[in-house]
């Protein structure tokens, strides 16, 4: 089972940009990672007029594309929304998954907060937020406050806390 740790923040504070910074950090270290990232709408990997488009259009309940550089499998649903465990179970053995979202699952998470957000911050209220990479100090926090710039620093302390917390 690989690790799992989730980045937490509100829309516009970083998040993808945190962890677009942090999948190489990883892979220069020799892990393997994989991401899910949730979408709170409705999203289409697939173009109106693709082969693939209309298979699905016309009723396939999967649809799977293939080349030589990529495949992807695509699901359309018919009942409730997948939990993160199910999405877990169709990936690929890795050493570790980031995942985006998934703010009611378990897992632990960074928070990334930023400096001018208008929004309050989760880390007062959740337990299952493990450290904060913020742009300041946050001396009331409690937590770990880890520079969000700093993508080395911030990828070894998340496998400083993976080690020291695996289960």
């Amino acid at each position: 089972m690989p690790y799992i740790l989730g980045l937490l923040g509100w829309s516009g504070s970083g998040k993808t940009h945190l962890l677009t910074r942090l999948l190489p950090a990883f892979r220069t270290r020799g892990l393997v990672v994989s991401t899910i990232k949730h979408a709170h709408h409705g999203f289409d990997l697939d173009q109106p007029g693709k082969d693939s488009y209309q298979h699905r259009a016309a009723g396939a309940q999967e649809v799977l594309i293939a080349s030589s550089k990529r495949w992807a499998l695509m699901h359309e649903l018919d009942g409730p929304e997948p939990t993160l465990e199910e999405l877990l179970a169709h990936l690929s053995p890795c050493d570790l998954v980031l995942v985006e979202g998934f703010k009611a699952s378990s897992h632990p998470k960074i928070e990334v907060y930023r400096h001018g957000q208008d929004r309050p911050p989760f880390w007062p209220e959740r337990s299952d937020v493990v450290a904060v990479a913020s742009d300041v100090d946050l001396p009331q926090c409690g937590l770990p406050v880890l520079t969000l710039d700093d993508a080395d620093s911030i990828a070894n302390w998340c496998l400083d806390f993976l080690r020291e917390n695996a289960q």
